[in-house]
Formats: C-alpha cells, structure tokens, sequence
C-alpha cells in the first residue's frame, strides 16, 4: 500500500497498465445538517520506504514525534475519524518488539533503538484527538532487496534462512512453510497485546505481485505440505486463507474489541475468468495471482471488514469504479463483513493519471455513487501525505461535499 519501488499500488497499476493492455446521506458519506452519525472515514499513513511518516529516516525522537502528531491533526481537522499505521512495514517493528528488530525507517539503520515508542505514542494522541487506531501489518515481506547480510543480525530471517524465498529483487517469507506463518502471528499480536489499538489491518500483500518470468520457489514447502490439495494454487490459498482464520481468532483471544480487517488489491476475478468475478479486465485477480480468497473472506465473516483498493476513476474501462462498487456491495450483502472502499487520493492532480484525476471532484463523485449502496460504509484513503497536500484541493471537495458533520468511528 504505498508508492516507490516497494508500492503495492505501484504493482497494481503496472497490472492494470498491461491491458492492452448533491452527495447522497447514507452512513458511508455524512449529511449536511442533523446529528452525528458512524461511518468509515480513514486515512492510511505508510511508513514503508518513508512513504508518508517519517518524512526520511534519522530525524530527531522529537522530530519524528511532531510529524506524526500533525497527521493526526490533519485527519481531525479533515473530519476523519480512523488512521491505519503501519507499524510492521518490512518484518520489522515501530514498537520495541521481542521478536523483530526496530525498522530501518526510523533511524536509517534497522534494529537501532529510535529513543522512543511510535505505536504507543500514535496510540494514545490517536485516542486523545478521538481517532480510531488500526495496527496496519504486512506479513511477509522482508526487504526490498536481495541480501539478507543486509538485515539487521538479529533479524530472523537472517537466523531462518530456509524460510525466506528471493523473487522479483526482493525478499520475502515463505507463506507455505507452518512455522512462518506462526511466526509472523506471533509477530504481529505482539504489538496487539501491548497496545489498545482498535484494529489490526493487513494490506494486499500476500504471494506476491507477479513478476513475468519468474517463478516464486517454493517447491520445498509444497513437496512437505501440499498433499492433499488438487494443485499448488490451491494450497497456496489455504496458507493465506489459514493465515487470516488464525489471526482473526488470536485477535478475538488477545484483544476481544479489536476489529480485523484486510485492503486487497480491488479485483477478486474477472468475469471473463469466473461467472461470479466483476466486469473488469484487471491484470491481476487477487485469487489467482496474490493466493488471496477475498471474496470467500467476506462471504464467510472471517473478517470484520473489508476495504477493496478501488484505485480507478469513474469510467476506466479496465477496472471501472463505478462497476466494482456494486459488485463488492453485492458480495457484502448479507455477510458480517462491513464493506468500505480504498480510494486513490494519492492519483487526483497527478499528471500522469487519466484526465478523470485532474478533475477536483473525481473523489467527491466517488462518494455520491456509492452512497447509493447501502452495503457501503466509509472509505478510506491513501494516503496521510497526499491528504496533507490535497494538490488539487480534492480531499476538500470530498470534505465540504461529505463530511459537514463529524462522524463517531464504526464499531
């Protein structure tokens, strides 16, 4: 979920570019007069590769403090009510954490202790403004680059060198190996029982994004333990489907109140693949490609909610978000998955981006349709620095168009 050469939403538009390759009251977008009500309005603040927060590695504890104090104050002042942290970026922590080493992003060197504690910091002024807190996780990427001597010594997988697999000029953990995924479980709820975050998040990074030409070496672990299963896509989406069974019952033991929730990559299937798959040309399907059952998730309540990264504008002919906005309230209904939506910020006024992101009220009109779902219920937005920029004044359009009212954090 963050932009640069380790952006989740760089490889998606690098998939989707390989084709060829008055607002609605409803409880997602506010009203204008009337008393307040709930609704998701979040904002993703990415710390991988210094993304939003820290602006660069090596600040002061005090400098480091401050930036982060004002995005906060950003999103109150913006009348949001949740933020996403992320606080495991690349297997390492923002929290002193016993079984990962301080992130590289902080100091500039991994494992060096940053002088002061960032999730228990965002935690309480989170709380303090009246915001939300998600604990934003990614489970196993390790590095953007292929060198584990370049890991802090401590790192684990430096220790575990068989659970790392190289692709795509990164390293990873393997998710088909069961002491992995216990591992990173373990990780993760680490910080979750520590601190009274209100949710723990994961973004869209499970296999990873296909690289033409390479294949993601895990015959190991699929000779051990992938008996049983028709085939190896098969097995893979039993590690990511086990993955999220276990952590949602480990959050439920932890920390009962704590909501669990995923941002996938917007495409489940294209309907040209599966009759059940949206009227996309995405391509990537985050079933066959990421090993990520998205849909099954929400349709059994595995999860609490789910916010599908709806990165296109209104008209796109690939992935159209006016099509994929009654396609997943389709899959919401009925479930006990709450539905909220990812929206691209990040892309309004950038040049390079369709004619429909120069247009101010492209995210305003985003909000309009899908207020008219029901199964709707907030979005979300990448991310805390382009919310602070708002280049084109499109996040003031959404906020004087939708958010004339403060809005309580869902529950």
């Amino acid at each position: 979920m963050r932009m640069g050469p380790v952006s989740r939403r760089a490889f998606a538009a690098a998939a989707l570019s390989a084709f060829t390759m008055m607002p609605q009251a409803s409880a997602a977008t506010g009203r204008r007069g009337g008393a307040p009500h709930s609704g998701m309005r979040g904002v993703w603040i990415a710390s991988v590769a210094n993304r939003d927060w820290p602006s660069k590695p090596g600040l002061s504890a005090s400098q480091q403090r401050a930036e982060l104090l004002t995005h906060l104050d950003t999103a109150v002042r913006n009348r949001l009510n949740t933020v996403f942290f992320q606080v495991r970026p690349t297997a390492d922590a923002l929290w002193p954490s016993p079984y990962e080493p301080w992130s590289q992003y902080l100091t500039g060197t991994q494992g060096k202790d940053p002088g002061w504690d960032p999730l228990g910091t965002a935690v309480e002024e989170a709380h303090a403004r009246g915001l939300q807190l998600h604990a934003w996780f990614n489970p196993y990427r390790i590095a953007a680059h292929t060198d584990l001597d370049r890991l802090a010594a401590s790192h684990p997988a430096r220790r575990n060198p068989d659970w790392v697999v190289t692709y795509g000029g990164k390293l990873f953990y393997d998710p088909g190996l069961p002491e992995v995924r216990a591992f990173v479980e373990d990780a993760m709820l680490d910080a979750v029982a520590k601190y009274p975050v209100d949710g723990v998040h994961f973004d869209d990074y499970f296999y990873p994004y296909p690289v033409a030409g390479q294949s993601f070496d895990d015959d190991a672990a699929y000779d051990q333990h992938g008996s049983g299963f028709p085939d190896r896509a098969a097995w893979r989406r039993d590690n990511i489907d086990r993955l999220v069974r276990e952590t949602a019952d480990r959050i439920k033991e932890v920390r009962p109140g704590a909501r669990f929730g995923i941002s996938p990559f917007g495409v489940w299937r294209n309907a040209a693949t599966d009759p059940l798959g949206s009227d996309t040309r995405a391509g990537v399907q985050t079933y066959d490609d990421l090993h990520a059952d998205t849909r099954t998730w929400v349709r059994e309540g595995w999860i609490d909610y789910i916010v599908p990264q709806l990165y296109w504008n209104i008209g796109f002919a690939a992935a159209d978000y006016a099509k994929l906005v009654p396609w997943w309230a389709e899959v919401a209904r009925g479930s006990s998955t709450q539905l909220y939506v990812g929206e691209a910020l990040y892309k309004a006024g950038d040049p390079e981006q369709p004619a429909g992101w120069q247009e101010t009220g492209e995210l305003s009109r985003h909000l309009t349709l899908a207020g008219k779902y029901p199964q709707v219920r907030g979005h979300v937005y990448f991310a805390a620095r382009d919310v602070a920029a708002d280049r084109i004044g499109a996040m003031a359009r959404v906020v004087a168009d939708h958010y004339g009212q403060p809005a309580s954090p869902p529950r």
